[in-house]
């Protein structure tokens, strides 16, 4: 519960979130979870050079009301 106190204290904060894959992406805390699933808002992708594709993926996501079907 430590971890899930800390984030909890960083909503409302802009935090960077680096994945696996060295993706960085940086937005406001908008919620976390005990499971410490997370949920940005304003998204942007930190290094749009080494990610260019990334940077259309984003700003659709973010700017989209879309229902995404993933089957």
């Amino acid at each position: 519960m430590l971890f899930f106190s800390y984030f909890k204290d960083l909503v409302g904060k802009e935090v960077t979130v680096e994945l696996k894959n060295d993706l960085a992406i940086r937005g406001t805390l908008h919620s976390v979870d005990q499971y410490l699933n997370i949920k940005l808002e304003n998204t942007r992708v930190v290094d749009q050079d080494k990610y260019p594709h990334m940077v259309l993926v984003v700003g659709f996501m973010m700017h989209s009301n879309s229902i995404w079907d993933w089957d």
